[in-house]
C-alpha cells in the first residue's frame, strides 16, 4: 500500500537475510539501536518467504548464502514486491554492482560494512520509498511521449509503459529541468539522496533502463542526451 510520508523509525521494519549468525545479530543490534524493528532470516529461501509474508519496509540481503543466493532471492522478491533491497557482499567489483542493480536491487554495500554508512543508507532508501514528491500534471513531451505525473504513468505511442519508482523519479528530474545539463551529482542527489552523490554506476544503469523504455532507438537517444564528462540533458522541443 502506498504511503504519503515516511514512517517514524519504530514503524519501519527491516528484514536482514544473512547466513552468518554473528554478523546477522550485529546488523540487528545496530538497526534496533536506531529504533527499527528487525526481522531475521538465515538463508535466501527463508528470506523470500518472510518478505512475502511479513512485508517489511526494507530488505538487507547477503549475496553469498547456501541454497539460493542473494541474486536469486532478489529476483524472487521482485516478482511480488517493490520493497527497497540493499545487497551486502564481500565482492565489490563494478560488474557485481551492476548485476545487483540489473536484477532489481536498490543499493549495494561491500563488507566489511561501516555501520554509520549502513544506517545512513537505510534511512535514505526508506525516505525515497515513502516520500512522494511527484507534481500533479500531465507532460506531453512530443507526439510520441507523454507523462502523467499524477498517476506516475508514461505513455509511448499511446501505450502505457511500466517504469520502476526510481526510473520514474529520474524521468521526473529530467522533466523538471528540460534542455539543461544535469550533472551526475545533481541527479544522484535528487533521485537517491546525498549519500549517493558518488555512485555514478547507479545512474548509468538506470539511464540505460529508461532509454530502453522510452527512446525510439536506445542506441541513438533523442530524449536523454549524454553530455560527456558532465552528465545528461533531457531534450524537449518547445521548452527554454
Amino acid at each position: 500500500m502506498a504511503r504519503n510520508s515516511a514512517p517514524s523509525a519504530p514503524e519501519a521494519t527491516v528484514l536482514v537475510v544473512e547466513d552468518d549468525e554473528t554478523f546477522r545479530y550485529l546488523l540487528s543490534e545496530q538497526l534496533e539501536s536506531q529504533d527499527y524493528e528487525v526481522l531475521m532470516a538465515e538463508d535466501g529461501e527463508r528470506g523470500v518467504q518472510m518478505a512475502r509474508e511479513r512485508r517489511p519496509d526494507l530488505v538487507l540481503l547477503d549475496v553469498l548464502m547456501p541454497g539460493i543466493d542473494g541474486w536469486e532471492a532478489c529476483r524472487r522478491i521482485r516478482e511480488f514486491s517493490d520493497v527497497p533491497i540493499m545487497m551486502l557482499t564481500c565482492r565489490g567489483s563494478e560488474l557485481d554492482k551492476v548485476r545487483g542493480l540489473e536484477i532489481g536491487a536498490d543499493d549495494y554495500l561491500t563488507k566489511p560494512v561501516g555501520y554509520m554508512e549502513l544506517v545512513a543508507r537505510v534511512r535514505a532508501l526508506l525516505r525515497r520509498s515513502y516520500l512522494s514528491t511527484t507534481p500533479q500534471q500531465m507532460v506531453q513531451v512530443d507526439e510520441r511521449l507523454a507523462v502523467d505525473r499524477l498517476r506516475s504513468q508514461v505513455y509511448v505511442d499511446d501505450q502505457a509503459v511500466d517504469l520502476s519508482a526510481i526510473e520514474f523519479k529520474l524521468l521526473s528530474c529530467f522533466l523538471d529541468q528540460p534542455n539543461r545539463v544535469l550533472s551526475h551529482r545533481t541527479l544522484l542527489t535528487q533521485v537517491w539522496g546525498w549519500e549517493y552523490d558518488g555512485e555514478v554506476d547507479y545512474l548509468k544503469v538506470y539511464v540505460h533502463h529508461l532509454r530502453k523504455k522510452i527512446e525510439p532507438d536506445p542506441r541513438r537517444p533523442v530524449y536523454i542526451i549524454t553530455e560527456r564528462g558532465l552528465g545528461y540533458r533531457f531534450q524537449m522541443v518547445g521548452c527554454p
